[in-house]
């Protein structure tokens, strides 16, 4: 049975009752259950080729199908991802010509003759769309990827920003009056002080190294677990006062001002989140774009898929009705029960036994095909488009 998250396209043979068919089909779920939509949707008259290229392509296309399902999902995932998981802002990009997903499938879907000539072999369709996705792909790769390294460059200096004053970067912190420049004997310290303690580092700073200038200690700025203070000592004393500090639970923080320094980090981080900005804007742009493509290219296989199958199931003339219904996922079995129950008088041509049936007349050939015999089948042909938008 079909899953109740996704739209089902249906194909049956086309004997000439399209749209009395489509109407009965209609009133009939309108009546006994509760569905979203249904539509017809217009299957091509390909050329079928032979009946090898058809088995060929019905072994292949499943394979491409998901890949393809799986590139239209990492789009819908990096438009999450860019939108912070904003259900209405990701409504507002997830559109195929601008229009929803529901309206593309419901309300006139129609081949796209322009880009995939329905003169050409189906294997040759295939391999178009195929080109196509691939080439969607690794543009979206691309962009992604220099849009995390910028990303990753920018968290990584706003971390420094971030913490306590035990850890985070000083530069934006201190001042250059807070240090004593330019001397040959004396130098200034900063050391991060947990607040309980602050009491100790006034009372034992001075003693913490043989040199320390008296009176020197000076508060720069607190947080809720440190103090942080400058203190001024004697170069050569500055192993014996580190090894102070730390027998006292007192940090001392490896830091040097330096002007250009605070200005190179600052226009870095000036620099990194300009640049997070402008490619998140053309990721966003790019991803909208690829999801409308990427959406039109999957649903173009899965059409090619319904004929496929269609013509495998059924034989020629090609001549095929499609559909489309988006159920109600309350009442999916239902629905698809009506299905079933209505196609019955297709049982007698839909090669149920020659596509799953017993093993009799040219068993040593099974194993080539078994990709044929494991399907689901039903007396109408069914392929599903998953709900990877919501």
């Amino acid at each position: 049975m079909p899953s109740d998250q996704s739209t089902w396209l249906i194909a049956v043979p086309n004997d000439g009752e399209a749209e009395g068919l489509s109407q009965e089909l209609h009133s009939k779920l309108s009546q006994q259950s509760k569905f979203t939509g249904l539509a017809q949707v217009e299957i091509p008259s390909f050329k079928t080729g032979t009946l090898d290229s058809l088995i060929a392509l019905s072994e292949d296309i499943p394979k491409q199908d998901i890949a393809f399902t799986a590139t239209v999902a990492k789009t819908v995932d990096t438009l999450r991802s860019l939108l912070n998981n904003d259900p209405a802002k990701l409504a507002q990009h997830i559109l195929i010509d601008e229009k929803s997903v529901e309206d593309y499938l419901l309300k006139g879907w129609k081949w796209d003759e322009g880009r995939y000539n329905v003169q050409k072999s189906l294997r040759e369709i295939v391999d178009s769309l195929s080109k196509d996705l691939v080439s969607i792909d690794n543009a979206m790769k691309a962009k992604l990827n220099n849009y995390n390294l910028v990303k990753g460059s920018l968290t990584q200096l706003q971390r420094k920003k971030l913490g306590n004053l035990s850890v985070r970067s000083l530069a934006d912190i201190v001042s250059k009056d807070d240090f004593i420049e330019d001397s040959d004997y004396l130098e200034t310290l900063l050391v991060a002080v947990p607040r309980a303690l602050a009491k100790d580092w006034n009372l034992k700073y001075e003693k913490l190294g043989t040199m320390v200038v008296p009176r020197s200690s000076k508060l720069i700025a607190s947080d809720d677990e440190f103090s942080l203070f400058a203190v001024v000592v004697f170069k050569r004393t500055h192993d014996e006062f580190a090894q102070g500090c730390r027998e006292n639970k007192f940090i001392l923080r490896d830091f040097v001002y330096s002007e250009a320094e605070v200005a190179k980090q600052w226009e870095e981080l000036h620099t990194a989140d300009t640049t997070e900005k402008e490619l998140w804007t053309e990721l966003l742009r790019l991803s909208r774009t690829n999801f409308s493509e990427s959406f039109k290219v999957l649903v173009h296989l899965k059409v090619v898929r319904l004929f496929v199958e269609s013509v495998l199931r059924y034989g020629l003339p090609a001549n095929y009705l499609g559909l489309v219904i988006k159920p109600d996922p309350k009442v999916t079995k239902k629905t698809f029960n009506l299905l079933q129950t209505h196609f019955t008088y297709l049982s007698p041509r839909s090669n149920r036994s020659s596509t799953k049936g017993n093993r009799v007349e040219g068993e040593e050939y099974i194993g080539e095909y078994q990709t044929l015999m494991d399907q689901e089948f039903f007396d109408f042909v069914l392929f599903e488009v998953p709900w990877i938008v919501y």
